[in-house]
């Protein structure tokens, strides 16, 4: 189940909300100009390609593409399975705090991933599960875990076919708060 953990960015600390309410972390996200939604899941193979990923989500993926005007769409797959050392590049390449000058969309198919989004002087922590569809507006500081051991399938949404473009921060607070790994461990 989704999970949304809030601290003042100078406290990691002092929990300010942590809630697996659906309607709770719809309303502070909102608050924040950031759509969280779910979708129904569907089977998809152990091991799928990026194309089969986009097929069995067809429909919602047209829709979310029309209405918000992307032009990209890709999926992403990581296992357990990975070379370690391939998971901890793709996990580094993440987590310091950034932003982007396009949204950023993700839909988790499969798995878990948590988005830090650093807004208004607190961090939220959404973690993210099969089913979560979470869009992070342009500009928005924030960071994303894996975790050590990542496992999960995602559609990524883009405008142009550049990508993921990130303008990192010098300064980033994102190592000051409780990893992927330690917020899962304590569920």
């Amino acid at each position: 189940m989704t999970l949304l953990t809030v601290w003042p960015e100078d406290d990691p600390g002092t929990v300010l909300t942590r809630t697996e309410d659906a309607g709770e972390i719809t309303g502070v996200l909102s608050a924040l100009g950031v759509r969280f939604t779910r979708w129904p899941l569907v089977d998809l193979p152990a091991d799928p390609t990026s194309d089969e990923v986009i097929a069995a989500y067809r429909d919602r993926v047209e829709e979310v593409s029309a209405r918000e005007g992307y032009g990209f769409v890709d999926a992403v797959t990581m296992t357990p399975a990975a070379p370690a050392e391939d998971a901890a590049a793709a996990r580094a390449k993440f987590l310091a705090e950034h932003t982007h000058d396009d949204d950023e969309d993700r839909f988790f198919a499969r798995g878990s991933g948590i988005f830090y989004l650093h807004v208004a002087g607190r961090v939220h922590a959404v973690l993210c599960e099969a089913g979560d569809l979470l869009s992070v507006p342009a500009r928005t500081t924030h960071w994303f875990d894996m975790g050590t051991t990542p496992d999960y399938v995602s559609i990524r949404f883009f405008h142009d076919d550049d990508g993921w473009v990130a303008s990192f921060l010098e300064d980033s607070i994102a190592a000051r708060f409780p990893t992927f790994d330690e917020i899962t461990a304590g569920r």
